[in-house]
């Protein structure tokens, strides 16, 4: 049986998974999906977290199913990426790993441009300017609505204690010089209509990876999985069967 492992996106859950794995495993797939450690409360964090923290939970999780696929949507996708350079494909690898699908997948997000560069001067600014007004009325909301509809940053804003800390440090490590060392047959999947993670994002990773192909499905943003379960479970599906 073909095993498949899914790692979900940053404060998300197997649960948004469910239809997808449905489409799957009637076709024989078996689909397994953890919950990625912090984001419910049985799996509060104790402590902050890097992203080689998660690759090693990985790792040890992942022992019971080799060989198998992983896919890694959104966060996710930062974990399956270095998992997939970290631990080779050899055959004598307990954690051989058959195939690789980074679905809008972070960490080799494009950085230092002109229009972030002009952010971050307008984000320190305004933080410098409100430290003298913050204890006015409605503080608090003005600068929600300014992260949300501004900075794009509602993930950092809704996260506390560890989590906070594993948001900051986890999204700043750039894996772009690690995409070359993938040595397995990758799936690169993104919708042209991602506001998250634009589509430049897949075809960087599509150049990068060596044994790679890029599937761009047509005004379709950040979460194919549910926007489209059925054509995103048969792209799955055809991939598997390499």
């Amino acid at each position: 049986m073909t095993n498949l492992i899914i790692l979900h996106g940053w404060q998300s859950s197997k649960e948004k998974w469910d239809k997808t794995k449905q489409l799957l495993e009637k076709q024989g797939i078996q689909v397994i999906i953890p919950d990625l450690p912090g984001f419910k409360k049985e799996t509060e964090l104790d402590k902050t977290w890097v992203l080689d923290d998660y690759v090693e939970w990985f790792n040890n999780f992942s022992k019971e199913y080799a060989p198998f696929f992983l896919l890694g949507h959104s966060f996710g996708g930062r974990v399956a990426i270095k998992f997939a350079t970290k631990y080779s494909a050899d055959a004598s690898d307990d954690n051989k790993l058959k195939g690789l699908i980074l679905v809008s997948a972070g960490g080799a997000e494009l950085r230092k441009s002109s229009k972030k560069a002009a952010l971050s001067f307008f984000v320190s600014t305004w933080k410098r300017f409100f430290f003298f007004t913050s204890f006015f009325p409605g503080y608090e909301f003005f600068r929600k609505l300014f992260y949300k509809f501004i900075v794009e940053k509602t993930d950092y804003l809704e996260v506390k204690g560890f989590l906070k800390e594993t948001f900051k440090k986890t999204i700043e490590e750039d894996l772009k010089p690690l995409l070359g060392q993938i040595k397995t047959k990758t799936l690169i999947i993104w919708g042209d209509k991602d506001n998250y993670l634009s589509v430049k994002n897949g075809f960087l990773m599509k150049e990068k990876i060596p044994d790679s192909e890029l599937k761009i499905f047509p005004k379709i943003g950040h979460s194919p999985h549910i926007q489209i379960p059925e054509k995103f479970a048969e792209t799955i599906i055809s991939f598997l069967k390499i």
